[in-house]
């Protein structure tokens, strides 16, 4: 084998959780040989570049931060966007990352350099390095999705996606068209119905919302978390074992969801008393094949007098209306988008190519996967954090994340202490772990018939993971060399 020196034993791609996370539990490893590579010139990940109004976290404070980092400072039981990222901003200076992280520089192509063992990375900003170990930090909802709809290039108001939001733009007064209704407009409606003239929301499906139990965290709480950090730490493990509770309607009995579907029920009952609307708004699928999204304010915002909830579709876009497949022309001034994101194409073609110059894509002609949502045979020394069938339904990504963090942890030290050069997992054994894995999904709720961005349009789960979260700490706590192929 050619021999040749790497700029970097390891690149990490992204400054979200998953890459800021990664990079701290290689500076507390004594492991300074790394860069992190970050498209933008800050940190954050998707609480950078989500800031609409409303935007908050769905899983609570305490729990959705490392562990190893709380944060007494909390304003809220759910974090409003500005203290997550400023939270972020903190992890980053405090673990001493800033100076491993080189902004500005968007990876464009990671190629395996058969030849040297090596992955080549090319950023837009023509910079090429070299990695024998690539983590990737991207995350999944990046990439934000528009609808194809005829005429859209046509219309001359203002047009934007919630994660591109648009704050110099007034909306005092404005006609709008909100298209879609996931987690991200359930959080922004209820913030701009009161300043709009009128606002035409366009639902394809409803989601399934439940009561949000948000509140002040008081300054007596703070400071008693600053004094005695165990009392959060008990809040956190309460609020985790709690969350974990809801794997069993999620995955091993679907029948007990009926249970909070009852109370999402008396939630649309007591928000909306119109029976039109209110039938709008009513989703007709099991409770939890979609996302289940939490609001207080989202329901109570439809039934304002200046919104109108549209369940037809669109027909055509003009240049300052919108014609509904129910024929009713509408003049609108601004679209906004909240129609989510790529969740399904984390990874463009072209961007990451293994042995044999094959494109990832190439791999993945029913849809992502990895094994233990990490690694993909054939792409040799590459991670991926938060990657395929990692996603959850119920509780916490960061303690996803900093399950898999670990088991590349391990894997590094592995790596070091028998000098191997190329660690690649056998197709055997990832084909074994996505069979016994879209097995048990099966059985999920989430494969109950409604159409949601868990599922490619084959019919297949690439997202969820099907079981609790410490199982998948438990497979993760260590590096299994057994069912990877090694050479030095």
């Amino acid at each position: 084998m050619n021999t040749i020196s790497p700029d970097y034993q390891i690149i990490v791609i992204g400054t979200g959780f998953s890459g800021l996370g990664m990079g701290i539990a290689l500076k507390k490893a004594g492991i300074n040989d790394f860069a992190i590579l970050e498209k933008a010139n800050d940190v954050g990940g998707t609480w950078r570049d989500n800031h609409y109004p409303g935007c908050a976290c769905d899983v609570q404070s305490h729990l959705y931060s490392f562990s190893f980092e709380p944060n007494p400072n909390w304003s809220r039981m759910y974090a409003p966007q500005p203290e997550i990222k400023k939270y972020l901003q903190h992890c980053a200076r405090k673990y001493g990352l800033l100076s491993h992280i080189q902004f500005g520089q968007q990876v464009k192509q990671a190629v395996y350099e058969e030849d040297y063992k090596l992955w080549r990375i090319e950023t837009a900003a023509g910079k090429t390095l070299t990695a024998r170990v690539v983590v990737g930090g991207m995350g999944g909802l990046s990439t934000p999705a528009y609808p194809n709809i005829k005429g859209l290039n046509k219309f001359k108001g203002v047009k934007f996606h919630s994660q591109d939001w648009q704050h110099d733009y007034a909306l005092e007064g404005k006609r709008v068209a909100v298209i879609g209704t996931g987690a991200s407009a359930i959080q922004f409606v209820p913030q701009i119905v009161p300043k709009v003239a009128h606002l035409d929301l366009y639902q394809r499906t409803p989601p399934w919302i439940m009561p949000k139990p948000d509140r002040d965290i008081t300054s007596a709480e703070r400071t008693l978390f600053k004094l005695a950090p165990k009392s959060q730490e008990a809040i956190r493990n309460a609020i985790y074992l709690q969350l974990e509770s809801r794997v069993l309607g999620f995955v091993l009995n679907p029948r007990v969801m009926k249970l909070p579907e009852l109370q999402a029920r008396r939630h649309i009952r007591q928000a909306i008393k119109d029976p039109v609307l209110r039938k709008k708004v009513t989703p007709d699928y099991a409770f939890g094949c979609k996302r289940v999204l939490i609001s207080n304010d989202y329901l109570p915002s439809l039934a304002q007098p200046n919104v109108d909830v549209i369940t037809h579709g669109i027909k055509e876009v003009r240049a300052n209306s919108i014609i509904g497949d129910d024929g009713v022309e509408r003049p609108i001034d601004a679209i906004i988008f909240g129609t989510g994101f790529k969740a399904q194409d984390p990874i463009p073609r072209g961007a990451i190519f293994g042995k044999g110059g094959v494109d990832l894509l190439d791999t993945w002609k029913e849809g992502a996967q990895a094994y233990l949502g990490s690694t993909m045979s054939g792409f040799p020394n590459l991670f991926l954090l938060m990657g395929p069938n990692t996603g959850l339904g119920h509780s916490s990504m960061v303690f996803m994340i900093e399950s898999q963090v670990a088991y590349v942890m391990d894997f590094l030290k592995q790596m070091n202490k028998h000098g191997w050069k190329e660690v690649d997992v056998k197709a055997d054994q990832q084909q074994r772990f996505n069979d016994d894995l879209q097995n048990k999904l099966g059985s999920a709720v989430w494969s109950t018939g409604c159409k949601s961005w868990y599922v490619n349009d084959s019919g297949k789960n690439t997202t969820l993971w099907p079981g609790f979260t410490f199982d998948f700490r438990r497979k993760t706590a260590q590096f299994d060399a057994q069912n990877y192929q090694t050479s030095k």
